[in-house]
């Protein structure tokens, strides 16, 4: 496993900094899609993996009903009370506070606690900062206050804590990435009926980069809400001539064609994304279970057209970085990864030519696009764990 030995360091001098007692430290990662992207809530297949960029936080309980929480990264506390949970207009607190309301709810009993947190997954990059927050919460939690909850569960405990006290309606893929990732490993998980398995990830002379554009468009939360409830309209169209069809996992394009085209021509587009998408992943499963690396790529630049063309969730510096690996002989595959509208590209390169593509794409990007660039090596690892 891969731990930040600094950050881990720095979160418990943080905890020591502010609180009596010794804590416990659990390591969260952050997570990369490899494909499969905006059809986790639409209750289809996604591929992603844990990373060896993580969040860490040092917790211990308390002896009376008082949260108290420090962010390195902000250099700032927040205090409340167990019986008094509700969203700050702070931000960064919601993800943990969040996470103790729906243990609250679940008739789990935690009690008070203080908790430092600090990390190395970029915020606003779309690898998850956020359910790498909430997993390690809860893991935290369940362990120090001996609550028995299952992995899974834990899971579902952060995706609700984001639905509420968040305010965006993630689908099960950033949670479950983050406490189920094993190294070296993609896990195809199917979000209906949460089976998954391992496949492994065999990238022999090449490595994962992601390109951050460093910007975050405030359209992020909203259209995100949006796109799901487009998606949920074509669900119904669809479902009144199908009535056993509840998602668009289930839809075929024919079935688009016939009852959603006719009616909204941009839900159709959005639609049409989903159920294409479902299928690149599928068959992407197989492209590496046969070590079928470049096949694999030409579905991660068809699956950015996708979300820059017809799910409409990409934006001109995304399109900019993807369009400017599309022709290179060393990068197999690219596209926008995450929620959309800024974070990052994920691209599958050639081991030997990551530096000089990074120093070319930063320049142009530079003078393009007047932002500059940021570039991480992703490796694959495992999920949330006890550190100390």
């Amino acid at each position: 496993m891969a731990i930040n030995q600094q950050i881990k360091e720095k979160v418990l001098n943080d905890f020591k900094k502010n609180f009596e007692g010794k804590p416990t430290i659990v390591r969260s990662p952050g997570r990369v899609n490899i494909i499969g992207e905006h059809t986790d809530y639409n209750n289809g297949f996604v591929l992603p993996a844990a990373i060896d960029k993580a969040i860490y936080v040092a917790v211990a309980p308390r002896n009376d009903e008082r949260i108290i929480l420090y962010s390195g990264e902000f250099g700032e506390s927040f205090e409340t009370a167990l019986s008094d949970l509700k969203p700050t207009d702070k931000g960064w607190p919601n993800y943990i506070l969040g996470v103790a309301d729906q243990l609250r709810k679940g008739n789990y009993k935690p009690g008070g606690f203080n908790l430092a947190i600090d990390g190395d997954v970029p915020i606003g990059s779309g690898l998850s900062s956020s359910a790498a927050l909430e997993c390690a919460t809860g893991f935290a939690l369940n362990e120090i206050f001996k609550l028995n909850i299952s992995k899974k569960d834990l899971a579902f405990i952060g995706q609700r804590a984001e639905h509420s006290f968040a305010g965006v309606r993630v689908g099960i893929m950033d949670q479950f990435a983050s406490i189920f990732g094993r190294k070296d490993h993609v896990i195809k998980l199917d979000c209906q009926s949460l089976e998954y398995e391992y496949v492994p990830l065999k990238l022999e002379g090449y490595k994962i980069l992601l390109l951050n554009t460093n910007v975050k468009h405030s359209l992020g939360s909203s259209e995100y809400n949006t796109r799901r409830a487009q998606c949920e309209q074509g669900v119904a169209w669809v479902k009144q001539h199908h009535p056993g069809i509840n998602s668009l996992r289930d839809v075929s394009m024919e079935m688009l064609h016939q009852f959603v085209e006719p009616k909204d021509t941009l839900i159709f587009r959005r639609c049409k994304y989903v159920v294409e998408e479902k299928e690149r992943l599928l068959t992407g499963c197989e492209d590496l279970k046969k070590g079928d690396l470049k096949s694999l790529g030409r579905k991660m630049f068809r699956t950015h057209d996708g979300l820059s063309k017809e799910y409409e969730v990409s934006c001109k510096e995304l399109d900019f970085l993807v369009d400017a690996v599309r022709n290179n002989p060393h990068v197999i595959g690219a596209r926008m990864m995450g929620g959309g509208f800024g974070g990052c590209t994920i691209n599958i390169v050639k081991e030997e030519a990551i530096d000089s593509l990074v120093k070319e794409i930063g320049e142009s990007y530079q003078k393009e696009q007047g932002k500059e660039l940021t570039a991480y090596i992703a490796r694959v690892e495992d999920g949330t764990s006890i550190i100390s």
